[in-house]
C-alpha cells in the first residue's frame, strides 16, 4: 500500500505567552517567561502560588455567552484554537470540501477539571440534596472538545479524544497523521487543550511533589536542565494543527508550513509517575519515530524535548537522546519551551509541535531559558540552546512528549519539498 504524504496547513494557539500563533512564537524566540502569581483563585495557602496562566483572553470574542456556559474552560480553549487554525488553513473557503472526509482528533490529559471541582464543591456545601448543573457531565468529559469542534463545523470524519496524560495531544497528532496517510480521511483538525490551574490541579500536583515551590523566584522557576530545578510549573491553554493529505492541500492551493513524516509511541512499563532511570521508553519512542519516518539521527537538526524541569526527568531524557543520536547528539540543538510556557499537561504536545513546526519553517531554535547553574549529571557538550534563540538551518525536527503512566510519544516534522 502506498502511504499518502501529510502536511501542516493551519495552526492555532492560546498560550501563557500569547493568544495567537504569532504572539506565542514571538514570545518563544524572545525568551519570555509566562509565569506569574496565580490569579484564578486564592493560592496563599498552597505550597505553590504561581503558574503560567493565560493572559488577556476574552472568551466572548470567540464563543457566544449562551454556548460558553455549556463548556468547561478546556473546551473554550479547544474551540478557540480550532477556529484560528481552520481560518489559517482557509479550510472553509473551499466550496468543494467533503466534510465526510474531515475529522477531529483531540487530546486532553484531564478534561473538565474545573467543572468537576466546582460541581463537587457545590454539592458538598449543600444539604445533601443532589442538585447538579444539567451540563455537568457534558462539560466535564474529556472527549467533548472534539465533539464541539465537529458540531460547529459539520466535520463528520473520525472524531475522538486521546487521553495519555501529558502525551495526549502528541498521541492525537500521530493518530491523525496515521488516519490520513492510510486514506481514512483527507483533513484532520488535531491538537489538545487543558485548563488545570485550579485548586484541585495545583493541590493535587503539590501533593505529588511534582510542582516547583520556588515562590520567591516564580518567573525563573521553570528551569529545565539547571542544577537547581525543583519541579515543573503548571500551565494552561491549547494548540491546534490542521493535518492534510498533500494532494488535497495542493488542489485547493493551501499554504504548507511543514510535512509530518513520522511518529512513535512507547511505554516505560516502569512506574506511574517516575521515568525509567535509563530513559528506556524515551529511547524506544525516538527510535520508533525515526524508523517510521525512514530517517537517520543525522537527518535531524533540532529536538524539542519534554524537558519539564524535574530533577529525574530531564536527566533521563538527555541520556536517551545520547543513546539514540550517538555523536550526532552534539550537533543537534535541544531546547525545552516549557521553560517559557510551563507544562500544559495534555496540551503540551500540541503547542510544542507548533514550536517545532515554526522552528522548521523559520530556521530558528527557541531557547531553554532560566539556566544559570550547570548540572554535573548532564553532558556539558550537549547544546541545550540556553537562554537565547539560535538561528540555524532546521531541515527536520523531533518533538518529545511523555506522560504519567509511562506514556511516550515522538513526532517528526521536516521542510516540505
Amino acid at each position: 500500500m502506498q502511504l499518502r504524504r501529510v502536511v501542516v496547513t493551519g495552526l492555532g494557539a492560546v498560550t501563557p505567552l500569547g493568544n495567537t500563533v504569532s504572539e506565542y512564537w514571538d514570545g518563544l524566540i524572545r525568551g519570555v517567561s509566562g509565569a506569574n502569581l496565580i490569579t484564578r483563585f486564592d493560592a496563599s495557602k498552597f505550597k505553590t502560588r504561581f503558574a503560567c496562566e493565560l493572559k488577556g483572553l476574552n472568551i466572548e470574542d470567540f464563543i457566544e455567552r449562551k454556548e460558553m456556559r455549556k463548556m468547561d474552560p478546556y473546551t473554550h480553549y479547544a474551540v478557540i484554537v480550532a477556529q484560528q487554525a481552520i481560518q489559517d488553513a482557509g479550510l472553509l473557503e473551499s466550496g468543494s470540501l467533503n466534510k465526510d472526509r474531515v475529522g477531529v482528533i483531540w487530546g486532553s490529559g484531564i478534561g473538565g477539571l474545573y467543572t468537576f471541582q466546582e460541581e463537587c464543591v457545590n454539592f458538598a456545601k449543600g444539604d445533601g440534596t443532589p442538585r447538579f448543573n444539567p451540563f455537568f457531565i457534558p462539560k466535564m468529559i474529556a472527549d467533548i472538545a472534539s465533539g464541539h469542534i465537529s458540531i460547529q463545523y459539520g466535520f463528520r470524519g473520525p472524531n475522538y479524544t486521546t487521553v495519555a496524560a501529558c502525551a495526549s495531544s502528541t498521541n492525537a497528532l500521530i493518530d491523525a497523521f496515521t488516519y490520513i496517510r492510510l486514506g481514512k480521511a483527507d483533513v484532520i483538525v488535531s491538537g489538545g487543550s487543558e485548563a488545570a490551574v485550579t485548586e484541585a490541579g495545583v493541590g493535587g500536583f503539590n501533593a505529588l511533589k511534582a510542582l516547583s515551590e520556588n515562590n520567591d523566584n516564580f518567573a525563573t522557576a521553570s528551569r529545565p536542565f539547571d542544577a537547581t530545578r525543583d519541579g515543573f510549573v503548571l500551565g494552561e491553554g491549547g494548540g491546534c494543527i490542521i493535518l492534510e493529505e498533500l494532494e488535497h492541500a495542493k488542489a485547493r492551493g493551501a499554504k504548507i508550513y511543514a510535512e509530518i513524516v513520522g511518529g512513535g509511541m512507547s511505554a516505560d512499563a516502569y512506574h506511574i509517575t517516575a521515568p525509567h532511570p535509563e530513559g528506556l521508553g524515551a529511547t524506544l519512542v525516538m527510535r520508533a519515530a525515526l524508523e517510521d519516518a525512514e530517517m537517520k539521527p543525522e537527518d535531524l537538526d533540532y529536538i524539542n524535548v519534554h524537558g519539564t524541569s524535574t530533577p529525574l526527568g530531564d536527566v533521563q531524557e538527555a541520556k536517551a537522546i545520547q543513546t539514540v543520536f550517538g555523536e550526532h547528539a552534539y550537533n543537534v540543538n535541544i531546547s525545552s519551551t516549557k521553560s517559557m510556557t510551563g507544562h500544559l499537561l495534555g496540551a503540551a504536545g500540541a503547542i510544542e509541535a507548533i514550536a517545532t513546526i515554526m522552528a522548521v519553517k523559520n530556521n530558528i531554535v527557541p531557547p531553554t531559558i532560566n539556566h544559570a547553574t550547570p548540572d554535573e549529571n548532564l553532558d556539558a557538550k550537549l547544546n541545550f540552546t540556553f537562554n537565547k534563540a539560535q538561528h540555524r538551518e532546521v531541515r527536520a525536527a523531533l518533538t518529545n512528549t511523555f506522560g504519567f503512566g509511562g506514556h511516550n510519544t515522538s513526532a517528526i516534522f521536516k521542510k516540505y519539498e
